[in-house]
């Protein structure tokens, strides 16, 4: 963000969930011009209604800030037509695009989606632990690096580039994980990563398919919005959400997410990104059908294993 705007720039934060707000609280720490557009949580974007916002404004702007993936409820934005859009709208605005969590997972091109910059990290479908992000950007967003004033240090990515081009780094880097990142590449070759992107996508609707015969409500209703990292589910009741989460950690050692924000306390998320097989989630859905089984005072024996597999057979 510092690298892209001037203190008197404006820019526009799509806001979708927790990460999205992070996004808003960066960008109001540093700028004064920030325009918010705020959406359903659950919800993907809207691009028609979000081009008429930002022509409503009556400003030039220069960033646009988005999730690729809403971390926070498992919704996925329309980033191709998103950003197509925005460049017919006008070409100058910077797109910028947060794909910490699904990078590894879809399929994302910067010049066929006009994308500017690409952030990611490393603890999410890369499989590392925190501690890298990575930044993908094209010429023009490098030549901005260059012309913005806004006083950044350790995350001038001018020095960053600078460094690459001797082979090094401005300061000390965490080594161990660059190596992670060789043996991720190395997985993601021998799988193939057409492979890699089909099987989280077959994952996330057996699971949809299977928490939804366990009547369970889903968060993102949309399937095609749906995001192939991440599941957010809507218990019953509460009692039921601090059932599901303490008895899947205390007797079958599966650890999943609750909610953030206004959510917490209301949603739990299933993550299935990374090396993830569908024998994997297989153990969480036969976990939650014994818990079921037993809160609820009905057979669910079977009952999501069955729509999980049918998913799996019929798009395998």
């Amino acid at each position: 963000m510092l690298n892209i705007a001037n203190p008197d720039d404006h820019i526009v934060i799509i806001v979708s969930g927790a990460f999205g707000n992070r996004f808003k609280q960066i960008a109001e720490t540093y700028y004064s011009n920030v325009h918010v557009f705020e959406v359903t949580w659950g919800k993907s974007v809207n691009v028609d209604q979000f081009i008429d916002y930002i022509k409503s404004l009556n400003v030039k702007i220069t960033a646009v800030f988005s999730q690729f993936c809403e971390t926070s409820t498992g919704v996925l934005h329309p980033i191709h037509k998103l950003g197509k859009s925005l460049k017919t709208y006008d070409k100058d605005i910077f797109f910028v695009v947060d794909g910490v969590s699904c990078i590894g997972a879809v399929e994302v091109d910067l010049v066929k989606d006009n994308i500017d910059v690409l952030v990611s990290g490393s603890q999410k479908a890369i499989m590392l632990p925190p501690g890298l992000a990575f930044v993908a950007y094209n010429d023009r967003a490098k030549q901005r690096f260059n012309e913005v004033t806004t006083p950044r240090f350790y995350l001038d990515l001018n020095k960053y580039i600078d460094s690459a081009n001797n082979h090094s780094t401005p300061f000390t880097p965490n080594v161990a994980l660059f190596r992670g990142v060789n043996a991720y590449v190395d997985l993601v070759k021998h799988e193939g990563f057409n492979h890699v992107i089909e099987r989280h996508y077959l994952i996330r609707d057996a699971l949809r398919a299977a928490l939804t015969a366990l009547n369970l409500k889903l968060l993102v209703d949309d399937d095609d919005v749906a995001s192939p990292t991440v599941t957010a589910f809507i218990p019953n009741t509460k009692d039921e959400l601090s059932l599901i989460k303490n008895q899947l950690k205390s007797r079958f050692n599966i650890t999943i997410a609750g909610g953030q924000g206004h959510l917490k306390g209301k949603i739990l998320r299933i993550g299935h990104m990374g090396k993830i097989s569908p024998f994997d989630i297989l153990s969480v859905v036969s976990a939650l059908e014994l818990i079921f089984t037993e809160a609820r005072k009905t057979n669910y024996i079977g009952t999501g294993i069955s729509k999980f597999m049918e998913v799996i057979h019929h798009e395998s």
